[in-house]
């Protein structure tokens, strides 16, 4: 159940003015605000806490849990990680020593993975708000707005929507697993190491053979209805212009801080 439970669908359904937002302001406004975000120079502590306060705005309007969100922010985590040597690399005044390496971190590289931690944070943060307040099929025609090829987008449809479907298959042959594999009290159930790496290797092979047989029968089917590599949309509703209004404003506010920074 866990492997069905990584591949859920990461909307979260609630009644709120930015859930109801059209995507196709929506997703512009995120990339927007994520570019204003990475552009921060390194210690301008300032203005990234004037651009966290819209974000702490959105997810209270939002009614998400701030539990979660956090939760599911922690994928900013491994960027941290690979920031990490810029400490040591970094040129300048040395203000931390490690005793048993005898590495000197200076002052300017914790400041640079500093920035790195908090920016990678706040625009996974932007992330996980519009993915938790927008449909997968809205964000779909949000990138169609943004004039995406129909290839790229039609390829993240059919992938974020077969995984689930790969992810139940495995379940199942987890499942078949276990039945077939009894347990005696007492008795050490199983192989060896190498018996059990042969069994896996046997399901991900199995698994991958599934996948690529159902996706062929899906994709010759959907050919046979007509399909043209276009996604389609049962319906197309015109843009709001407050929503435009407000979306331009969100993006107005962070280039206004980010610029105010520079100066």
């Amino acid at each position: 159940m866990a492997l069905s439970a990584a591949f859920r669908d990461r909307y979260q359904h609630r009644e709120s003015t930015l859930h109801r937002a059209d995507a196709r302001v929506k997703l512009p406004t995120a990339l927007a605000y994520i570019l204003a975000i990475t552009l921060t120079r390194p210690g301008d502590w300032g203005v990234l806490a004037f651009l966290a306060v819209p974000i702490a705005l959105g997810i209270l309007i939002s009614r998400l849990s701030p539990i979660a969100v956090l939760g599911r922010s922690l994928l900013a985590l491994p960027f941290v990680l690979a920031a990490v040597p810029l400490a040591f690399t970094q040129p300048g005044e040395a203000v931390l020593t490690i005793p048993v390496l005898d590495w000197d971190a200076s002052r300017d590289g914790l400041v640079a993975v500093g920035s790195i931690l908090l920016e990678s944070w706040l625009a996974v943060l932007v992330g996980v708000l519009l993915t938790s307040t927008t449909p997968a099929s809205e964000l779909l025609r949000g990138l169609r707005a943004l004039r995406l090829p129909r290839l790229l987008v039609a390829t993240v449809f059919f992938t974020y929507r077969y995984l689930h479907v790969v992810g139940d298959e495995g379940v199942r042959m987890m499942r078949a697993r276990d039945s077939r594999s009894a347990e005696l009290p007492g008795h050490r159930s199983g192989g060896t190491v190498r018996w059990r790496a042969s069994v896996a290797g046997h399901m991900v092979g199995s698994l991958f053979s599934r996948s690529v047989d159902r996706g062929e029968r899906v994709y010759a089917a959907m050919q046979a209805r007509g399909y043209d590599g276009e996604p389609r949309f049962l319906e197309n509703p015109p843009l709001r212009l407050g929503q435009i209004a407000v979306g331009a404003a969100v993006v107005l506010a962070a280039a206004t801080v980010h610029v105010a920074g520079q100066l």
